[in-house]
């Protein structure tokens, strides 16, 4: 940038304090799972929505249908998948803002007829609806996020977003633990009432902070986003300069594109390798096995009769906000996406076969109780800490900019399509009335874990600290995954594109080489850049 003022977080407030209300968004979608995953081991719910069992059965003397409790947990989350999965054409006509209100307004339908209705039919509708919500929440969120913030403060904020996710998972589970004290449907009545709050936070706070600025880039309207980066930037003489490079960088990948449309996603090399990674990235979440832990702890812990299920929730999801909060001051400094990504799906994987090795060969029991617990505040430390947050910020930062809403669109509803698929299956596992493994679900997480580890390490490339418009010239370059790191970019996004060509078909070429370091001339159209790329130090 043409400033030599100080760069820190002091400087970026008005910019902090926008994307800190923005990543409020997961709130919502994380206070849905603290519930819900409570409300399916409280009588009071289950007098309405389950039936009566004997206490060989059901500790509680109550149970739901393994049918009715893949719904409830499983149409959120196909409901997300679907509003996801259509982020990028709903982008082409609504920005970022338009979309969280939207949501919010779906939030609070969805809520009202879940806390009203004594009809299965009716509950399923309302959870496919906020499911719907939560997606465009969760994706439209995200998208503002990456968009709207300096890149050396991208990973903090997308830390503080995932942060927002485990405080709600968080509340929800506090609030089913006092309310699980109350009598009959009050029980669950008094916990969803907390899912308005956010909702409405969030439409009067959207009225004063400006829309995506890279959004009106891509609509064409070059003014709105410098009257928004001057909102969102503490310099204004800067902005000019990275209205520019924006600018610059979605012409020239326009330029090598045939289309904006949802099959350049996969119409070339580099974007098919970007949208592959986004999608990869966000999918780890769902490979880890969180969703079964998330959506179903409680009643987990329950059927494995460990303690109090209900504390040992609230114990195990504060552990995971503790671990977040941790990572957020550390993501920026030193934010190794691969490393921790890596680390983090080994421990999801050793922890949940340790407790399915402990729960196969000694059974329900006091001391099995005590080491699945403990257990799996090791797992949620290495799923909140080193999972969740980083493979949301990966899926974000890897598409190119002019496909952005697409391409992570695509790669947050794959990723919740894993997860719908995860809380579908899961009860057939630990459900009594099925297969009754329990714990011992485990086994079946442990491999999926150690193979997104293994992809994570073979082919995630490290991009920390990185504009926008730098990675888009390392992906333009194909450098391989273990040469990001060490890359100096040279500013040209086109160039390089066209260098890494090598047909001539738009131009002359001409090059030299001389150790590490590369110089090209290339000829784009009747323009004439020189490039000069240094590559890989060590």
């Amino acid at each position: 940038m043409a400033t030599s003022r100080p760069d820190t977080l002091k400087a970026h407030w008005k910019c902090m304090v926008a994307c800190t209300l923005v990543s409020m968004c997961p709130f919502q979608y994380g206070v849905d799972f603290g519930i819900i995953g409570g409300l399916q081991a409280m009588p009071g719910f289950l007098e309405v929505f389950g039936s009566k069992v004997p206490t060989s059965v059901s500790p509680i003397g109550y149970n739901i249908n393994h049918t009715r409790q893949q719904l409830i947990s499983s149409l959120m989350i196909l409901g997300a998948f679907i509003s996801s999965s259509t982020a990028g054409p709903i982008a082409k006509f609504i920005g970022r803002k338009m979309s969280i209100w939207i949501a919010a307004l779906l939030c609070v339908v969805a809520n009202v007829i879940m806390m009203t209705t004594t009809s299965i039919g009716a509950l399923y509708f309302a959870r496919f609806l906020i499911g719907i919500a939560n997606g465009m929440l969760m994706t439209f969120s995200q998208l503002y996020l990456q968009e709207s913030a300096p890149a050396k403060y991208r990973g903090l904020v997308l830390a503080l977003f995932q942060s927002w996710t485990s405080i709600g998972t968080l509340v929800g589970t506090v609030i089913d633990n006092f309310t699980v004290k109350l009598d009959g449907k009050n029980q669950y009545i008094v916990s969803l009432a907390v899912v308005y709050i956010v909702p409405v936070f969030l439409s009067i706070g959207l009225l004063f902070i400006p829309e995506s600025p890279r959004w009106y880039v891509l609509q064409g309207q070059t003014e709105k986003a410098r009257k928004s980066l001057n909102w969102l930037r503490p310099y204004p003489d800067a902005v000019d300069e990275e209205v520019t490079q924006i600018t610059e960088a979605i012409e020239a990948e326009q330029a090598l594109a045939q289309s904006a449309a949802v099959l350049d996603m996969f119409r070339n090399p580099v974007d098919r390798r970007r949208t592959l990674l986004a999608v990869g990235a966000v999918s780890l979440q769902a490979a880890s096995g969180a969703m079964y832990m998330i959506s179903y702890g409680t009643y987990f812990f329950e059927m494995a009769k460990v303690g109090s299920a209900f504390e040992n929730s609230c114990i195990l999801v504060a552990v995971g906000v503790v671990a977040i909060l941790v990572n957020s001051a550390v993501i920026t400094r030193w934010g190794r996406r691969r490393v921790f990504l890596t680390i983090g799906m080994c421990l999801c994987g050793i922890t949940q076969l340790i407790v399915a090795i402990v729960y196969d060969k000694q059974g329900a029991s006091t001391s099995t109780g005590k080491v699945i617990v403990g257990v799996s505040v090791v797992y949620i430390v290495g799923y909140n800490g080193m999972v969740a947050t980083y493979a949301w910020l990966c899926g974000g930062e890897f598409p190119s900019q002019r496909l952005r809403s697409y391409t992570f669109g695509l790669a947050a509803s794959i990723g919740f399509l894993g997860a719908w698929l995860a809380t579908f299956t899961a009860p057939y596992f630990i459900n009594p009335d099925s297969l009754n493994w329990g714990p011992k679900y485990g086994y079946i997480w442990f491999p999926s874990c150690l193979l997104g580890a293994l992809w994570t390490w073979l082919y995630l490339p490290e991009v920390q600290n990185r504009t926008f418009e730098e990675i888009d010239e390392m992906f333009e370059a194909r450098l391989p995954a273990r040469k990001f790191r060490t890359y100096r970019c040279v500013g040209s996004v086109a160039a390089v594109a066209m260098a890494a060509k090598e047909d001539g078909s738009e131009g002359s070429e001409k090059e030299h080489e001389h150790g590490n370091v590369t110089h090209r001339e290339v000829i784009l159209g009747n323009e004439k850049a020189a490039v000069e790329t240094a590559v890989a130090i060590g």
